[in-house]
């Protein structure tokens, strides 16, 4: 037994467009809606919002060269290797710098702290006169 509906038909009695259709529909040509809001307050502008919304299948976006996705590291795997690839990279030039600025700054302490030192001092003969007791 059927019950006869009380709310009209959208599509009328001879449409048999269902949402499935109509979700095919859209995710296959793809739908945009954009929309600003704006609040004022006396002529100055507080506040703007723009919208933009793009309703399309994954194929249509890239299609219409949308992949955003793609790159971004919260919602694929391959970005996130590729940033912390790109981290590491970076992180290794940097301590390599650092090294070098490092050794260079050792290097020069030993020449300028051989350059103080005089030819005679105490320091010198200390391990001068360690030398000849341990010659035999």
């Amino acid at each position: 037994m059927s019950v006869p509906s009380r709310m009209p038909d959208p599509y009328g009695p001879s449409s048999s467009a269902n949402l499935a259709d109509i979700l095919e529909r859209v995710l296959d040509k793809g739908i945009v809606i954009a929309g600003d809001i704006r609040i004022n307050l006396l002529d100055i502008e507080l506040l703007t919002i723009k919208l933009r919304l793009i309703v399309a299948s994954v194929d249509k976006a890239k299609e219409m060269g949308i992949d955003w996705w793609e790159d971004d590291p919260a919602l694929s795997s391959r970005a996130r290797r590729d940033e912390l690839a790109r981290e590491n990279a970076e992180l290794r030039e940097r301590l390599a710098r650092l090294d070098q600025l490092e050794t260079g700054r050792t290097e020069r302490a030993e020449r300028i702290e051989r350059a103080e030192r005089p030819e005679g001092s105490e320091k010198t003969q200390r391990s001068e006169k360690a030398d000849k007791k341990e010659a035999p």
